[in-house]
């Protein structure tokens, strides 16, 4: 028999185990019972209430606190213990460096590929930057599952060649995500808009966005909304991610510019006023 393992979350997210030894934001009771409770950290302003659950959860098991948030390094993953299932990690870690992300910083600069579990949703931070062994290994377990595939984690524009797009045609996905980050990631994001409209990808069949980084230090309203509208004429669906400080904090008023691009119904207004 293997270890009664609790894992406790600070707060719900889409990707969140719903089985019954996964708790949200509560005390134990008397019911509880585990050899272990985990509290999975995902986010750094979480931090203070997991070390307050941790020490409420104290008294039904021995407590580890664990995630992104703690900048501890991931190690394997297991489907369905810290994530839903359907959703898989098959590598860990990103070559880039970005000033803003702490993927590298916790993961490392080096890509670490996984065994490769099954899932339709793919969460790693660079797929396209594994051996080309991996990426088609990944592709053929994800033509094995009943849903369409999502590439959740997000593409490399500048990494994507055309024999990524022949596995993409052959698999034809639900959807998959670029980056816009910073100035330099634009010119592969135009020759990665171009390389997937000759595989039938863009805002005909809506598979195409990108993530757009908004509101940091010394970002204006006028160039993020620039940035929005060229995501749009590289042929990608815009999507907003706020910049966030240390604290998690995002500015009101960039939360309120970023609901203009937030449903998908307006955005696809927006994509045909520019086509028009």
């Amino acid at each position: 028999m293997g270890k009664r393992i609790i894992r406790v979350f600070p707060r719900r997210t889409k990707a969140t185990p719903t089985d019954a030894l996964a708790i949200i934001n509560r005390l134990p009771s008397f019911f509880d019972v585990a050899d272990e409770v985990h509290i999975s950290v995902a986010f750094s302003w979480d931090l203070p209430l997991a070390e307050s659950l941790a020490k409420q959860w104290g008294v039904v098991a021995p407590v580890l606190i664990g995630g992104p948030a703690t900048g501890q390094r991931s190690e394997g993953f297991v489907p369905g213990m810290y994530i839903q299932h359907g959703y898989t990690i098959t590598s860990r870690g990103c070559p880039n460096r970005c000033w803003f992300c702490n993927v590298w910083r916790r993961e490392g600069d080096n890509i670490r590929e996984l065994p490769i579990v099954d899932g339709h949703n793919i969460l790693d931070d660079n797929l396209l930057a594994c051996s080309e062994a991996h990426i088609r290994a990944v592709f053929a377990m994800l033509q094995r599952q009943k849903q369409r595939a999502v590439f959740t984690g997000g593409f490399e524009a500048r990494r994507l060649k055309p024999w990524h797009c022949e596995l993409l045609a052959d698999l034809k996905p639900a959807r998959m995500f670029f980056a816009y980050d910073t100035p330099d990631d634009y010119e592969p994001l135009i020759t990665a808009g171009k390389l997937l409209q000759q595989y039938g990808f863009g805002h005909k069949n809506r598979t195409t966005a990108a993530y757009v980084l908004c509101g940091y230090p010394k970002d204006t309203f006028d160039s993020a909304e620039q940035r929005m509208h060229n995501t749009i004429a590289a042929g990608f669906m815009p999507m907003a991610m706020l910049y966030r400080d240390k604290k998690g904090a995002r500015d009101p008023e960039w939360q309120r510019w970023a609901r203009l691009w937030a449903r998908p119904a307006i955005i696809y207004s927006k994509i045909k006023q520019q086509a028009g």
